[in-house]
């Protein structure tokens, strides 16, 4: 009798753990569906990723530079940070980007959220490139990004001038996106490799003031893995953050990769309660992002890998985080 009750106890544990389990829809924020050298896996991979992970939707775009092979390097790099070889805008990744989603059938097209990347975001000519894009592809394009701006050593192997995120051709790409209700998704470091400082805040901020009407989702708020090797976690970070996004209801953050450590979740992966109590005041401000590049193996472990933050969220929240955030964002939807 004794065993059959432990039994029967242990059983009923099991259930309601099974209950209590959540089961999360994802959005996908922030994809590259190419390389730094234009090269992608291609369709077949994606959704063959996406479905693995639980990705019902995901927000598809280019990478707005190319990798040179330099003559002077033995070996093709792997990544732009490989070698010292520069990298250059390069406008056809909207087009491999459009062909690939052009090719799709109807229910996979749906699924999938294209962005306009292709330009040089210090060139004042960039705005009549989205112009022209929207009007080869109507109907294709549902947002404007990844832009790069303050983007780590991106930034100086780049040629050209450093872009900013509150420069005179990203004014007019705001205006354009304001008018034609297109998201900006926009990479601004918040600071440089070792300035313990927000030294770069006022690139992003005179943008989100200046355009009210402009939605800016900040691509990992201003964060990256290589700040992160010098300076191991911004102490501003939070603060800096909580006022932005009481002062600019225009402001959505994109929670991908490196913000999920040491931000969102402890080196043990238990979440740290400040940013939870964040993400409740504000819960339909964040999203989540893969941030893969070219390859889709990996959405899977970065989706996934934000669950036991979405755990300690009211189950309501989480899934605006994991799924219907970004959803909201894109033209059309109800803001």
């Amino acid at each position: 009798m004794i065993a059959r009750a432990l039994a029967c106890l242990l059983l009923s544990t099991v259930l309601c753990l099974t209950v209590q389990a959540r089961d999360y829809r994802y959005s996908d924020a922030h994809l590259h569906y190419v390389d730094f050298f234009q090269e992608s896996e291609g369709m077949a991979a994606l959704f063959k990723a996406m479905d693995e992970a639980g990705v019902e939707q995901s927000m598809i775009a280019g990478i707005p530079v190319a990798k040179k092979w330099h003559e002077d390097e033995p070996k093709r790099p792997r990544y732009y940070a490989g070698d010292d070889a520069d990298a250059y805008w390069y406008s056809a990744t909207d087009v491999y980007v459009a062909a690939a989603v052009q090719q799709l059938p109807p229910q996979q097209r749906r699924r999938l959220h294209p962005f306009l990347s292709g330009f040089n975001p210090v060139d004042k000519n960039a705005v009549s490139h989205i112009e022209r894009m929207l009007e080869l592809y109507p109907g294709l394009w549902q947002g404007i990004g990844e832009v790069f701006t303050r983007h780590d050593d991106l930034t100086a192997l780049t040629s050209g001038d450093t872009p900013r995120a509150n420069n005179e051709a990203m004014t007019r790409i705001y205006h354009l996106a304001a008018e034609r209700d297109l998201p900006v998704l926009i990479h601004s470091n918040i600071t440089s490799k070792r300035e313990r400082n927000p030294l770069y805040l006022a690139e992003i901020e005179e943008p989100l003031r200046n355009h009210p009407h402009t939605r800016f989702i900040w691509a990992h708020a201003g964060t990256s893995a290589e700040i992160h090797r010098h300076q191991t976690q911004m102490n501003f970070l939070l603060p800096v953050l909580t006022r932005l996004l009481e002062d600019y209801p225009n402001l959505y953050i994109d929670l991908s990769w490196s913000m999920r450590e040491p931000y969102l979740l402890d080196g043990q992966g238990k979440p740290h309660e400040a940013w939870v109590k964040l993400v409740e005041r504000f819960p339909g401000r964040f999203m989540l992002g893969s941030d893969v590049v070219g390859r889709f193996s990996g959405i899977g472990e970065q989706m996934h890998g934000f669950d036991a933050f979405l755990d300690a969220l009211p189950v309501e929240v989480a899934n605006r985080v994991a799924h219907t955030n970004f959803l909201s964002v894109l033209p059309g939807a109800p803001k």
